[in-house]
């Protein structure tokens, strides 16, 4: 008898030996998913850059040989269009080659084994299509209003909030509460209302626009039981039944 043998049987009150071997072994786990992985190719997806957008690229300043840093200085693109422009910072192990004959742009790390950049390529360069996009075309959200009495209008001035520069508009809502609330829209950022009860935001920078809307619909998050609220976008709700005591 072995010594593995005589522990299990001591310790298991004499077990078979053919049901040893499941003691000693992990059960495989099933996997989530029956598909293979496979790797992100965003990154290195080219970019087209329209006739009207121009990409200037800034090198950081050469630092002084006394000065001791432990971050690397970080790289400056411009993106200027007929929208407004924008400003992203590029890591120093990436690199934009742009080509302007053929009006494309192209990301690169320095290294594919490292993990880091890996991750940073197809973020940056999702950023830089945003950005590309909005000082293009722009960046729109409408919201949409479902309720009895909601509405929404664009005022030049409001009562409970001061303007945070000059010229700045306020959203405007009424959904069921005692007064209106009054909303700043954020710079460089146009607010309309199609109907009374649609809003139409419009910005260059996609977060900013999308954050706007958020805090519009905070007011009023769709509920599921007669799917009243502010949706975004192409946004829906599974109504559930109701409650009966």
């Amino acid at each position: 008898m072995t010594l593995r043998t005589r522990y299990t049987t001591r310790a298991f009150g004499g077990l078979p030996d053919f049901l040893v071997p499941g003691l000693f072994t992990r059960p495989r786990c099933k996997a989530f998913s029956t598909t293979t992985s496979s790797k992100s190719r965003i990154g290195s997806a080219p970019l087209s850059i329209p006739q009207e957008v121009n990409l200037i690229l800034t090198e950081p300043p050469a630092p002084a040989q006394s000065t001791v840093t432990r971050t690397e200085p970080t790289k400056t693109l411009q993106i200027e269009g007929p929208l407004g422009k924008m400003t992203l910072p590029i890591p120093p192990y990436m690199t934009l080659d742009h080509d302007q004959a053929s009006r494309k742009a192209t990301l690169s790390i320095h290294d594919r084994t490292v993990r880091r950049q890996r991750e940073m390529w197809g973020t940056t360069r999702a950023y830089l299509n945003n950005h590309i996009l909005g000082v293009s075309e722009g960046h729109t959200a409408i919201l949409r209003m479902v309720g009895v009495g909601y509405r929404a209008t664009i005022e030049p001035s409001a009562v409970s909030v001061q303007p945070e520069y000059p010229g700045q508009q306020f959203v405007s809502l009424k959904v069921g509460y005692s007064h209106p609330i009054e909303l700043g829209v954020p710079l460089h950022m146009k607010a309309s209302t199609p109907q009374p009860t649609r809003i139409l935001l419009q910005g260059p920078e996609k977060e900013v626009v999308n954050q706007f809307a958020a805090r519009i619909r905070k007011w009023r998050v769709p509920e599921p039981y007669k799917g009243k609220g502010i949706f975004v976008n192409g946004e829906t709700i599974r109504l559930k039944a109701k409650k009966i005591k």
